[in-house]
C-alpha cells in the first residue's frame, strides 16, 4: 500500500494538463465549482463531486485533479486485502492476491487519473466486504455509493445476491432488505449530491432516465472511436488504450494477470466445487462485473472499453493467489521430487515477470514513450 501510494505521488502532478477522459471531467468540475450546472449529465453525481473537492482544497492543478484517486485507489488495495482475508484465504494467498492486484497496470493507472472508476471500485469492495462480516444493510448502502459514482457499480448487487443465494442463504430478514436498499439509497442520496452540484434537487427518477437515455446514445453502429472492443475481446485477446504518450498512461491489464484470466475462473470454479468460500465468491464476482457485460454489450450495442474490466481484476486476483498458495504449499513440503522443483520456479518466475510487466508498463518508467500515431 505505502510503495504504491508513493509511486502514485511521484508522478502525480505529471503530466501537467488533464489526459483522456480527465479532460471532461476536470472541465465539468470546472463548471460545478464557477456555480453552473454539471457538463456531464450521464453520470451519476458523487464521482464528479470527489474531483471537485480535490480542486476545491488543493487548487485548480494536477495535485488537485487527481489527489481523491489516489486516495481511493489506495483504499482499494487496503479493502481488497480485508476481503481476502474475511473470505479465510490462507495468509499468504492474500498477500500474494493483493500484491498482484496493487502492481497491475490497469489497476495502477486508473486510480492515477481523475476519472469516476476508481471511487465507484472502492465503494464496490466496500459493499463486498461489509457483506461478507454479515453488516447486510451497511453494504446495501454501500452499493447504492458504487452506483451513484459510477452507474456501473450497480454490478456489485448481483454478485452479492448470487453468492449469498449459493453460500449462505442465512438471516433472510437482514439480507432481503438490504438489496432492496442499494437502489432505494441510491434514489434517496442522488437529489443531495444532484443539490451539492448544481444548488437544485431533481427528480431522481427524471435524472435516471437522463444517464440511461445519453449513455446509451453511444452504440458501436454510430461511434467510430478506434479503442473501443466488445467484452469478450477483453480476454480473448490483450487490449490496449493509451491515455497520454509521454508520460505513457497505458490503459491495459497486465499480460501476467490477462494470460491466465480463464485458468484462473476455472480454478475458482473447482475450488467452488469442493466448497471453498473463497472460490465461489470469486466466481460471483467475476460474472457480476464481467460476464454481464456480454448481454449487456449484444442487447444494447452499448460501446465499451478495455477499462470497463477493471472492477473484475481483484476477482481474477483472488484465484491467481488461490492457485499461487498451492504451489507455494508444495514447495514447502517434504518432496524433493521434480514437483517441487517446479513449483519454486513457476512461483517465483511468476512474480518476477509481473513486476517487470509493471515497471515496463506503468507511466513511471520514463525511460521509453508510446509513439505517437500518425
Amino acid at each position: 500500500m505505502l510503495v504504491t501510494l508513493a509511486m502514485h505521488l511521484s508522478i502525480i502532478t505529471h503530466p501537467a494538463e488533464p489526459i483522456f477522459d480527465e479532460k471532461h471531467y476536470v472541465a465539468d468540475a470546472r463548471s460545478i465549482l464557477q456555480g453552473h450546472d454539471t457538463l456531464r449529465p450521464e453520470h451519476p453525481p458523487l464521482g464528479k463531486l470527489l474531483i471537485v473537492s480535490g480542486i476545491f482544497i488543493f487548487g485548480d492543478n494536477p495535485f488537485g485533479w487527481r489527489l481523491f484517486s489516489v486516495i481511493f485507489g489506495t483504499i482499494c488495495i487496503i479493502l481488497f486485502y480485508l476481503i481476502c482475508c474475511q473470505l479465510m484465504m490462507p495468509k499468504i494467498a492474500s498477500i500474494l492476491a493483493t500484491s498482484l492486484l496493487a502492481l497491475d497496470s490497469l489497476i495502477f493507472v486508473q486510480a492515477s487519473v481523475a476519472m469516476l472508476d476508481v471511487f465507484s471500485l472502492a465503494f464496490m469492495l466496500l459493499s463486498f466486504w461489509l457483506y461478507l462480516k454479515g453488516k447486510y444493510l451497511l453494504s446495501g448502502v454501500a452499493v447504492g455509493l458504487s452506483a451513484l459514482a459510477k452507474l456501473s457499480g450497480a454490478l456489485a448487487l448481483p454478485a452479492i445476491l448470487l453468492h449469498w443465494l449459493l453460500a449462505r442463504r442465512t438471516r433472510p430478514r437482514q439480507f432481503v432488505p438490504s438489496i432492496f436498499l442499494a437502489p432505494v439509497s441510491f434514489m434517496l442520496l442522488m437529489p443531495l449530491f444532484d443539490f451539492a452540484v448544481s444548488g437544485q434537487f431533481l427528480n431522481p427518477i427524471g435524472r435516471v432516465k437522463t444517464i440511461f437515455s445519453l449513455s446509451g446514445s453511444l452504440t458501436f453502429a454510430n461511434t467510430t472511436y478506434e479503442a473501443i472492443s466488445r467484452p469478450w475481446d477483453w480476454i480473448l485477446r490483450p487490449e490496449i488504450m493509451t491515455y497520454w504518450y509521454d508520460p505513457h498512461y497505458i490503459a491495459a491489464i497486465s499480460f501476467t494477470i490477462w494470460a491466465l484470466i480463464i485458468p484462473s475462473v476455472l480454478y475458482m470454479v473447482f475450488r467452488a466445487k469442493r466448497g471453498d468460500n473463497a472460490g465461489l465468491f470469486g466466481i460471483s464476482w467475476f460474472a457480476s462485473t464481467y460476464l454481464l457485460w456480454i448481454p449487456l454489450s449484444i442487447i444494447t450495442d452499448r460501446i465499451s472499453f478495455v477499462y470497463y474490466f477493471y472492477p473484475t481484476v481483484g476477482a481474477i486476483c483472488i484465484g491467481l493467489g488461490l492457485g499461487l498458495s498451492r504451489l507455494i504449499a508444495i514447495w514447502q513440503t517434504r518432496n524433493t521430487g521434480k514437483l517441487r522443483q517446479v513449483a519454486i520456479v513457476a512461483v517465483v518466475v511468476y512474480l518476477l515477470l509481473h513486476v517487470s510487466i509493471f515497471v515496463i508498463l506503468s507511466p513511471l518508467s520514463s525511460w521509453w514513450s508510446v509513439p505517437l500515431p500518425a
